[in-house]
């Protein structure tokens, strides 16, 4: 399709050759990511590309008319990895919609819980998934350069890691075979009891109810959860280092690399692990007990923190439409026009979302995935910002060091970083990590974020399980509250889930639910281009990023583009299943005085 006048001098276009490349699926359990592309080789450059799902599941549609009571038991099976985050997740808004406080050894028990499932899942991400991509095998197939550089440099952080150059670090992560690789598997699985100690099964709870737990608590059960718990301790003194060796190299053997899946900063986080000393989950009281979380709730512009009030977050949640296969509902019901402390609500907010399927083919000219795009308003320029989650660990840390609101004694916020102490282990000395407020939101710093939320997630552990044996040992025993359903009720729930941002949103009437809508981090980070044409994140991290691998279009493999999606951690990838589109050559004209011209 020709968009420039005949008139244009030949001279002044330049061609580009791009070929479609489109990687179909990249995800694991919430769907089907799909990553099309076109890529300018001859610029080594992603020209386009476009983020897809083609999965549709229907939850905030058969949630309707079920009983309030269940929506946690039903919800945490949106996900067979992050379940026990949605349960949580929707026990926090039942909590609200019911009116009720659970017990605060109930509420340690929890964040124990959640604590176990952030190392569980960032352990096993990190390592086997993620760290597969920066392995030798995958490094000299990509970038033998790269191998032939890493083999001859030694690793600042031998000592503390034991791996004595960087190449030994790669081959260390070499799948099945690799010793760290096979050492973190083994981690995982001590992970996942610690989290069954707390809340009885893995990764839908057992024990996890509106009102508190079922849990039976005993100094046996969190003596049990410490034991293995000062082992992860000890495993991330050696993790924290190795990563950092890893990483940095990277940005050493390939000048230029910070640009790979760099976006503009604009980071969401809902904030994690409620105090039960603050928490009453009452609406009007939630800016003030959303900071006393132990992750501290925040909207991060540009760098700058704009907001930590969780009222501010939650009435300047929209739903915009997009390219998604959905139709409009501005002409159905309003369930919740005013929130609880009077402030209007709005039409595109959860609350009064009404979920119209419009199943269609796929048209990158139109619509093209069964994603929504949230987005959060800007109240002070109006602008419908696309929100990144980062992957969760690096929107959390940002946020939190920022506010500097977070002083445990094992963490500490200081307004430009967050410091962790980790006590004394069996075999290591107590060793202090400090994160710091990188330059840049990029491929990997979400990674490294990743790493020292590891180191983040256990020090917090280690504050709960303290506070948990004193209200034990002090005869507080009690884990669960009664309640009633009332018939006419609203609430909403804040949590981080392990990649990022999560919200519940409920609306009860006669007893039943009438409206309920989930939003986990896959809708925010795998968004397609919005009603006013703005990318989603992983769209905008991958287009326009640079490419360094050193394999031409026969042999591409795309280790740059997926390690950009992968550094969101879209709900783990497990099979990548690449298709060329048989090699198909397209040919985009560009003018030096009107830009892109279009594909012919």
């Amino acid at each position: 399709m020709a968009t420039f006048p005949d008139t244009i001098p030949e001279l002044d276009i330049k061609k580009r050759n791009l070929v479609e490349m489109n990687w179909d699926p990249i995800t694991r359990i919430v769907g089907s990511l799909g990553i099309f592309t076109k890529i300018d080789f001859a610029n080594k450059t992603v020209a386009e590309c476009h983020s897809t799902s083609s999965i549709f599941r229907g939850y905030s549609i058969f949630m309707k008319g079920k009983d309030p009571r269940d929506a946690h038991f039903i919800t945490s099976r949106i996900c067979g990895i992050c379940g026990d985050n949605h349960a949580t997740c929707a026990c926090y808004a039942q909590n609200m919609a019911f009116g009720i406080r659970p017990p605060a050894l109930a509420e340690w028990i929890i964040n124990l819980g959640e604590a176990a499932e952030y190392m569980f899942d960032h352990n096993i991400f990190q390592d086997n998934l993620v760290g597969v991509d920066f392995c030798e095998q995958m490094v000299k197939e990509t970038n033998p350069n790269v191998w032939e550089k890493a083999q001859h440099t030694p690793a600042p952080n031998a000592d503390k890691h034991g791996y004595r150059m960087i190449s030994d670090i790669m081959t260390a992560l070499n799948p099945f075979t690799g010793t760290f690789y096979r050492e973190t598997l083994a981690m995982s699985r001590m992970t996942r009891e610690m989290f069954c100690l707390m809340e009885g099964r893995h990764v839908h709870p057992s024990t996890l109810y509106p009102g508190g737990v079922g849990t039976v608590a005993t100094i046996q059960l969190f003596t049990d959860y410490l034991v293995r718990l000062m082992k992860y301790v000890e495993f991330m003194k050696k993790v924290v280092p190795l990563h950092d060796d890893l990483f940095d190299f990277f940005y050493d053997a390939l000048p230029g690399y910070e640009e790979v899946g760099r976006r503009r900063v604009l980071l969401a986080c809902w904030g994690s692990y409620n105090d039960p000393d603050s928490c009453d989950y009452q609406y009007k009281n939630m800016a003030e007990w959303g900071r006393k979380m132990f992750v501290t709730p925040g909207v991060v512009v540009d760098g700058k923190l704009v907001t930590n009030s969780l009222v501010d977050i939650n009435l300047n949640i929209r739903i915009l439409l997009g390219s998604s296969y959905y139709d409009d509902w501005q002409g159905s019901e309003t369930f919740v026009p005013r929130d609880p402390l009077g402030n209007p609500v709005d039409k595109r907010h959860p609350w009064n979302q009404t979920t119209i399927p419009r199943p269609q083919k796929r048209d990158f000219k139109g619509n093209y995935t069964w994603v929504m795009s949230p987005r959060w308003l800007d109240q002070r320029t109006g602008d419908h910002l696309a929100l990144d989650t980062g992957g969760g660990p690096i929107a959390r840390l940002w946020s939190t060091a920022l506010s500097g609101l977070v002083d445990i004694g094992y963490v500490k916020a200081t307004g430009h970083s967050v410091k962790i102490n980790l006590p004394k282990t069996a075999m290591l000395p107590e060793t202090e990590f400090e994160w710091h407020i990188p330059k840049w939101s990029n491929t990997l710093e979400r990674d490294r974020a990743r790493t020292y939320f590891q180191a983040y997630a256990a020090a917090t552990a280690l504050y709960f399980v303290e506070k948990a044996l004193a209200e034990l040992n002090a005869g507080r025993t009690s884990t669960w509250t009664e309640f009633k359903v009332p018939e006419e009720a609203i609430g909403c729930g804040f949590h981080e889930a392990v990649r990022g941002v999560l919200s519940h949103h409920v609306v009860i009437r006669e007893g039943k639910i009438a409206n309920y809508h989930p939003y986990p981090p896959t809708p925010w980070n795998a968004n397609p281009r919005d009603m006013y044409g703005t990318p989603g994140p992983y769209e905008d991290a991958v287009q326009n990023t640079p490419l360094f691998e050193e394999n031409g279009p026969d042999k591409f493999k795309g280790i740059d583009i997926m390690r950009t999606v992968r550094s969101f951690d879209p709900c783990l990838p497990c099979g990548v299943h690449m298709y060329l589109g048989d090699g198909k050559i397209l040919e985009t004209r560009h003018s030096p005085m009107f830009g892109v011209a279009g594909h012919e």
